[in-house]
């Protein structure tokens, strides 16, 4: 018999398809039209599935694959939100902030003067404060400051004006201490009507709010400066009080900016003094000691200076320009030079422990004097009173008008005496030494009036204020590097102030309330201080070694200075002694020579 083989069965449409099989809604055009299917399953009359095969295009296929990845590629560049980035905010032009609890006055002062070191930043490197330019620098950096301050915040923040700004203390009528106050007063919002008291700015390291700058409604401004009118809102009182009658109102100012900040522009600012860097005059001292221990320079009465050269004495004379040598000692060399206050005498002490008296007028010894077993290295004159401190330890008190070698003995010192100086004003002796004390004499009385142990190194250098009673400069040495003021009266610290390097000298202007210092290692600069702000006025450098001799000339406005460099230089550091405004070449200073008595 003979096997048949049943036509395959053609399903009509109305055929339903297997559930296995997808239908055509199912199916996407784009890739119908692109890729034949591989398989499809066919219901046979019988009911039973059967596979049927259907060839496959590569190209086709290849082509498809490609469209589904360039597809995913597309979604994935479509700009959607994406979770892990971080939206940017958008702001607005009216975005309006508000100061609603907001503390200004304790924000404002909480801001530090320098940068907080948590958050380093690059400085420029600082020009030097005696610069000429720096200070005028500085002054407009300040002005600019305050007034910017005045204009934004009015009467609402304290404003401290620094007194060399303008000299009218009182310049605005929104005044303010600057004392302590009660830590609780952070909380309470700034009141308009009684007067606040913050914490320095130096005393407050905490870094301040970054939205403390934020703004308070219109309604909050009606008072100080910030006021559009005198009388609060234009309009409101006017008819009430009438018109406003003021002159410095700011409804009739053509200025942009409020009248105390006009005031404060106005007001004349004194310009800062401009010193010469070079020195006008050097001369050669060969043989000048490198010694820290020794005063070799002092500058007379008489406009002249003796210097002590090796076992010579020499005099240069300022108004001539004649070099005379005063003396030669034999077997010895010299120590100290010291000239009398008034007359043509100068004292020479020794490294054999001698005190010479010499008439320079006309190069003659007076007298030679002994007391001491060791070099005398600082002479001192109160009148008649030759005052002399050595290596031994010890002070000795001289009367010049008598026979004896010494009156009086101090011995308060531990180490070598190296600076000494008279207040003839008040009487009282200051003595420097080796063991870093600075001790201070009442008259010639043995018993010490006041002992100072706070330098940490050798007191060399020591200058009586002329300007103030009872007021007492001294440096220390290398360890040290202080200068610091003392009240002799009640031998209290008035002031100290770190120079950086090792203070040698110190001497106080004539003419005004500055002085002079000389240093060594690291610049051996000479640097002129405003007192009491100890400003510097200028800083001199040439010297090369250690600039251990300071003098000044009897007018009070020039300098000499000694170093181990074997030159003495002269600077031009302060001005003329002006009297009732007038300079020094008026009658006040054609009178100077008859200030005197004796």
């Amino acid at each position: 018999m003979a096997e048949t083989h049943p036509e395959p069965h053609k399903p009509s449409p109305n055929t339903t398809r297997s559930m296995d099989g997808p239908t055509a809604a199912d199916v996407d055009n784009d890739t119908l039209s692109t890729a034949t299917r591989k398989r499809s399953h066919i219901i046979p009359a019988n009911g039973h599935h059967r596979e049927a095969s259907e060839p496959v295009d590569a190209t086709a296929l290849t082509q498809a694959l490609h469209g589904v990845e360039g597809e995913a590629q597309s979604r994935e560049r479509t700009p959607v939100g994406s979770p892990s980035r971080k939206r940017q905010r958008i702001y607005g032009d009216r975005f309006i902030p508000n100061r609603d609890g907001r503390d200004l006055q304790a924000s404002f002062s909480l801001i530090p003067d320098r940068p907080s070191p948590a958050t380093p930043s690059k400085i420029k490197k600082r020009t030097p404060h005696g610069e000429l330019h720096f200070q005028k620098v500085e002054e407009s950096n300040r002005t600019y400051s305050t007034v910017l301050r005045q204009e934004v915040f009015g009467g609402t923040v304290p404003q401290p004006t620094p007194p060399h700004l303008s000299p009218d203390a009182a310049f605005s009528p929104n005044s303010h201490s600057t004392t302590i106050n009660d830590p609780s007063r952070a909380r309470t919002p700034p009141s308009n009507h009684t007067s606040t008291s913050l914490a320095p700015a130096s005393l407050t390291p905490s870094t301040p709010h970054k939205n403390m700058f934020t703004y308070m409604p219109p309604q909050h401004h009606r008072n100080g400066s910030s006021r559009l009118t005198p009388h609060g809102t234009p309009g409101s009182r006017r008819s009430q009080r009438g018109p406003n009658m003021d002159p410095t109102s700011d409804l009739y100012s053509t200025s942009p900016i409020h009248f105390d900040s006009q005031r404060l522009l106005l007001s004349p600012k004194k310009t800062p003094r401009a010193v010469n860097k070079v020195p006008f005059k050097v001369l050669d001292a060969p043989d000048l000691a490198d010694d820290f221990y020794l005063n070799l320079v002092d500058w007379g009465s008489s406009n002249n200076l003796g210097v002590g050269l090796g076992s010579s004495v020499f005099m240069w004379n300022s108004g001539t320009g004649k070099v005379t040598k005063l003396c030669d000692l034999q077997d010895d060399i010299v120590t100290s030079v010291s000239w009398i206050q008034r007359g043509a005498h100068i004292s020479i002490g020794t490294s054999k422990g001698l005190v010479q008296i010499w008439d320079a007028e006309r190069c003659r010894r007076l007298r030679t004097m002994t007391g001491h077993t060791a070099r005398v290295g600082a002479l001192a004159w109160n009148d008649h009173i030759l005052s002399s401190g050595s290596r031994d330890r010890s002070i000795l008190h001289r009367d010049v008008r008598q026979p004896q070698q010494w009156l009086r003995k101090l011995t308060g010192h531990k180490q070598e005496v190296c600076g000494l100086r008279w207040n003839t004003d008040d009487g009282q002796l200051a003595s420097g030494g080796n063991d870093n004390q600075l001790v201070v004499w009442d008259k010639l009385n043995a018993n010490p009036l006041f002992r100072f142990t706070d330098h940490t190194a050798a007191v060399k250098a020591i200058a009586w204020s002329p300007h103030q009673h009872n007021l007492l400069a001294s440096g220390g040495g290398t360890a040290d590097r202080h200068i610091k003021f003392w009240n002799t009266q009640t031998g209290v610290l008035a002031n100290n102030y770190d120079t950086g390097s090792q203070v040698c000298n110190l001497a106080w202007s004539k003419n005004s309330n500055e002085l002079v210092s000389t240093h060594g290692f690291s610049q051996n600069q000479i640097v002129v201080w405003k007192y009491p702000s100890m400003t510097q006025v200028a800083s001199l450098t040439g010297h090369t070694y250690r600039v251990l001799y300071l003098a000044m000339s009897p007018d009070g406005q020039t300098v000499v200075t000694g170093a181990g460099d074997e030159t003495l230089r002269f600077w031009k550091c302060f001005n003329k002694r002006e009297r009732n405004g007038i300079g020094g070449e008026g009658v006040g200073s054609r009178m100077e020579q008859w200030n005197t008595i004796r």
